[in-house]
């Protein structure tokens, strides 16, 4: 499949009219020359060991979920590693898209799926684009309300982390309502009335307003509200390019934070 093709598929999943406005989705690495598209590398950050992965495994492109160029660049510098891994890229012929915030508006996509991870409940889209369905944030109407320790357990075990961050409000109240933005979530969730924030990283001084406010929060780091998603995306990316070719998950992409014990 030549890859104006598959830029299309893409674009029908996550059409890049649902991102932020301060978002830059898209083809951001185009090669020079025209292209057949085989192999296809799925990540969350395209870092510098996720380059010589995709160089290794001889990928044609990097679908990568953050921007890799995401602010002007004046210069490349092979003293830096983010603009190595750019420079790989471009040396080697391999294009990169990033879907970004789209894919956390779509039905389907990257928040539906975290909205998933919290329990049985009604879930509304927080920002809705227009008319659409697809917006930025979901907030989750529990079926049952819950405390936060067991619903932050809850959240951690379906992530397949070893530990999240809470921060109890000040009232210590059941969790009903769960506003939730996959990320960085302090924008999207800011002044949202709702028992509890899910996201994976906000400001100490949002966190406080919060909680003092009466909404607790639960932070899970940055991409670890995201990185799960990437095997559904594999599977949605299969049945949408059909047979023919090998849609693969970077190994060697991981959340940067570790805890130490």
């Amino acid at each position: 499949m030549k890859l104006p093709q598959v830029i299309q598929s893409l674009e029908a999943i996550a059409p890049p009219s649902l991102a932020a406005p301060w978002d830059n989705v898209g083809l951001l690495i185009t090669p020079l020359g025209s292209r057949g598209i085989k192999r296809i590398l799925l990540t969350i950050d395209p870092t510098e060991a996720v380059a010589d992965e995709a160089v290794l495994k001889k990928i044609d492109l990097v679908i990568a979920y953050h921007p890799i160029l995401f602010r002007p660049a004046r210069r490349l510098d092979a003293g830096n590693g983010h603009d190595r891994a750019v420079m790989k890229l471009v040396r080697k012929d391999i294009a990169l898209y990033s879907p970004h915030t789209a894919l956390d508006a779509v039905v389907g996509g990257v928040n539906d799926w975290l909205a998933g991870c919290i329990g049985e409940g009604e879930i509304e889209v927080l920002h809705p684009c227009g008319e659409m369905d697809a917006g930025q944030g979901r907030i989750v109407h529990l079926a049952n309300p819950v405390a936060l320790q067991t619903l932050a357990q809850r959240i951690r075990r379906n992530l397949g982390l070893r530990h999240v961050r809470t921060a109890k409000s000040t009232d210590g109240r059941s969790v009903r309502t769960v506003a939730l933005c996959a990320g960085s979530g302090g924008d999207v969730l800011e002044n949202v009335p709702a028992d509890c924030y899910l996201t994976g990283e906000m400001s100490h001084h949002r966190v406080l307003a919060a909680t003092q406010a009466g909404t607790h929060v639960i932070l899970c780091e940055h991409s670890s509200t995201e990185r799960g998603y990437l095997p559904v995306f594999a599977q949605i990316l299969r049945r949408v390019l059909g047979v023919g070719i090998d849609i693969l998950i970077a190994e060697r992409d991981a959340e940067p934070i570790q805890t130490n014990r």
